[in-house]
């Protein structure tokens, strides 16, 4: 009976061997996409760690070409030129005639003026240097420095409650002429400050 009943050939082995082999085909395929992601990862670090490669680095001397330009100072937009400053000159000296000549000179020189006479009993014969630059407390730092590169050692002083924005100069017993306009041109402008200056070599910048 058991001879009858002896299964023979080699149906069942047949039904087992392509589950194997979809499990292992399943796990090269999975083995290769974590072998890919890790090194797709590993070149990733490496661009960073790197710089990036060639196109990081051609763009390094551009960058650096950018920041060789110094930027323009703050205060130059806050100086005014001598055009935008309407100046008062007063004699506060025994001298006749200085308010009017010092006033034709800072004419010349680009001021625009205002009154011109003798100073007030406030000032008059009492003003012991060359002079007072006299203004709004907005010509601090505004008008005030730039009418004082015209008289070198004039003292300034604001007033609060002034209005407007016109500036005195009190001529002083001390004063003889005002700065020589060489020297007066050059403090003009140092107190607007340098120009810009570029990279000394443009071929960088290319």
């Amino acid at each position: 009976m058991g001879g009858q009943y002896r299964i023979t050939g080699d149906k069942y082995p047949r039904m087992r061997r392509p589950r194997r082999r979809g499990r292992l085909v399943l796990m090269v395929v999975a083995s290769v996409a974590v072998l890919g992601v890790g090194g797709w990862g590993t070149l990733q670090l490496i661009d960073v760690f790197t710089g990036g490669g060639k196109q990081a680095a051609a763009a390094g001397p551009k960058a650096a070409c950018a920041t060789k330009a110094s930027p323009s100072p703050t205060t130059d937009s806050a100086v005014p030129k001598p055009a935008q400053i309407t100046v008062n000159v007063y004699n506060a000296t025994p001298r006749s005639g200085l308010a009017k000549s010092t006033a034709d000179e800072l004419k010349k020189r680009g001021f625009k003026i205002g009154d011109v006479g003798n100073a007030s009993a406030q000032w008059d014969k009492k003003v012991k240097g060359t002079g007072v630059l006299l203004g709004p407390a907005s010509a601090l730092d505004t008008s005030l420095p730039v009418l004082a590169t015209q008289l070198t050692g004039a003292e300034r002083r604001t007033e609060a409650t002034r209005k407007g924005t016109a500036v005195d100069l009190v001529i002083g017993t001390a004063f003889k002429n005002l700065t020589a306009k060489a020297a007066a041109d050059k403090a003009l402008a140092a107190l607007a400050g340098p120009e810009p200056t570029a990279s000394a070599s443009p071929k960088s910048c290319s």
